[in-house]
């Protein structure tokens, strides 16, 4: 199911969530913790991911969060792309000194499968995978994280639960190439939705959890 790249990809996003997740209290007991419960959520997020790129007849490889554009004009890229997902969380980190931490790390890429293109879906024979395919894709993660937030509350897995939903809530926000602005050009309507629970989650978890 996973290649070794994503399995770096995996490894690194992990270590750099968990210790942005863990900066405020720097400790073994819950950098650990939090290792944990971020390799948790990463996994359910792209076993979820996947098992939905399946269900469309697509394949779907996970990528480490880069940055190459900085403008619309041809000439405004870095030569080498920035890779944002390991930097920005540990950015913030520092910067608000643990108390603003940045949970988005991986993006994802999807390829349609050969014999995609010799069936039909709908009205139309077509082999490329359309933004409304890519975003249910997307939204499949953001909706197993918040599920897994419910369940790990429910048993009591408090800390499990508000990272959970902190993952969800920053990879729906629509920029760049996070989970939020798949959904949002694959579906406007899900996107409202999705990003409707996922604040009342967040309300939830600043208040009660």
């Amino acid at each position: 199911m996973f290649n070794r790249k994503e399995v770096i990809v995996i490894i690194v996003a992990a270590l750099v969530l968990a210790f942005s997740a863990s900066f405020i209290n720097l400790s073994l007991n819950a950098f650990l913790y939090a290792l944990l419960s971020v390799f948790i959520i990463l996994a359910l997020n792209i076993i979820a991911k996947k098992a939905m790129g399946y269900y469309v007849e697509s394949e779907v490889e996970i990528k480490l969060w880069e940055m190459q554009r900085y403008g619309f004009r041809a000439h405004e890229y870095f030569k080498k792309a920035i890779p944002i997902g390991a930097i920005l969380p540990l950015l913030f980190s520092v910067i608000t000194l643990g108390h603003f931490k940045w949970l988005a790390s991986t993006v994802f890429e999807v390829k349609p499968k050969i014999h995609r293109a010799v069936k039909r879906h709908g009205l139309y024979n077509f082999s490329e995978m359309t933004e409304y395919h890519i975003g249910l894709i997307a939204a499949a993660g953001v909706v197993i994280n918040l599920l897994a937030a419910v369940v790990a509350y429910l048993i009591g897995f408090t800390e499990f639960a508000r990272l959970s939903i902190f993952f969800a809530f920053f990879n729906m926000i629509p920029v760049s190439d996070l989970d939020g602005n798949k959904i949002f050009f694959g579906s406007l309507t899900l996107w409202a939705f999705l990003a409707s629970i996922t604040l009342i989650a967040v309300g939830y978890a600043f208040l009660l959890i």
